[in-house]
Parts: C-alpha cells; structure tokens; sequence
C-alpha cells in the first residue's frame, strides 16, 4: 500500500512540473525564518469582482480562454490574487510577460478589467495545504504580527496568492499571504 501511495505521491508530481505555468518574477531582498521581502516590478493584469471564488474564478478563466476582443487564448500563469479593494473582493490573473499595454487584448467582458499593477515591495509568508479563508487569515494574522513586532510599515490590504491547481495534493500547494509593505521601515 505505501509503495502504491509512494508511486501515485511522485507521478502527481512529475505530472505538476510537466505543466508549469509562468510565475511572475520577483527579487528576494530579505529573508528570515517566517517570512520574506520581495521586490517586484509592474505587472500587467486582469481582474474582476468576486463575489466567491468560483465566479470571478471564471469570468478570469474565460478571458484567458479566448472570450476577449482578439477571440486570443493567452496561458495560464501563477499566482492567482485575490485582494480586498473599496470592501470589494477582487481576484486577478497575472498576463504572460510577453504582453504589454499594446498587445494585451480587450476583454469582452465589463466584467473583466486590464490594469497595471505598480511594481512594489511586499512582505510575504508561505504555506501549504488547502487554500481556505480560514488558512490564509491564519498565516496573514502570523506575518501581520511579525511585521509589527520588526516596526515594518504595512502599506496595503493583505493579498490571497496561489499557485496551484485544485487538482495538486494540499500537501504539495504553494499559497502565500503577502502585504505591500514600506521597505524603508525595514532598515
């Protein structure tokens, strides 16, 4: 029973790393046992209002399907974001680096919104398991509090990040909370 465990646990991994998507890209300017700061540069996006994960999940997911004004499939990337803004709950997709303001195509949608999302440095604590609410707000709570205790200044709402499909083992998930943070605060 292990070895079949064992040998199911390594083929859903080779199976994952087969079908890695782009990750946006981020400098590591420190790090400590909990958690680290990255530095990132603007990024393009798409986003919508998300009333629960799986409708804005799914307007996002249509867009990247083709349903924008180009009829353009565009891959998929990682992570998926999801951040409060104006009490609303919003969740994004990162464009493939490859897009630009120019090339991106329109969304079909009025739902679905490109925008541009300003380049920053952000606190950031991973974790693995399911990507629950409940999850993510306990380790937010753990990087919010060590964030205060290092006197750094938080700039921003925190930010939901994940990086896998629902298919892969919780186990094996990368999920992030992250917070926009004040890097001259960290010195």
């Amino acid at each position: 029973m292990k070895k079949i465990l064992s040998i199911a646990v390594l083929g859903l991994i080779i199976i994952s790393n087969a079908m890695a998507v782009e990750e946006v890209e981020y400098e590591v300017i420190k790090e400590n046992e909990v958690y680290e700061i990255r530095k990132y540069s603007d990024r393009l996006a798409i986003e919508t209002l998300s009333t629960n994960q799986n409708s804005g999940f799914r307007k996002l997911f249509n867009y990247i399907s083709g349903k924008n004004q180009k009829n353009e499939e565009i891959k998929m990337t990682a992570p998926v974001t999801q951040v409060k803004k104006n009490g609303n709950m919003t969740m994004q997709f990162y464009l493939p680096s490859k897009f630009n303001k120019e090339n991106t195509p329109d969304p079909s949608s009025s739902d679905v919104k490109v925008l541009n999302i300003k380049g920053g440095y952000y606190a950031v604590i991973k974790y693995s398991g399911m990507a629950s609410n409940n999850n993510f707000i306990k380790h937010k709570n753990i990087l919010e509090g060590e964030l205060k205790k290092n006197n750094i200044l938080i700039l921003g709402p925190p930010i939901k990040a994940t990086y896998n499909s629902p298919f892969t083992l919780p186990m094996l998930r990368r999920n992030e909370a992250m917070f926009e943070i004040d890097i001259k605060s960290t010195t």
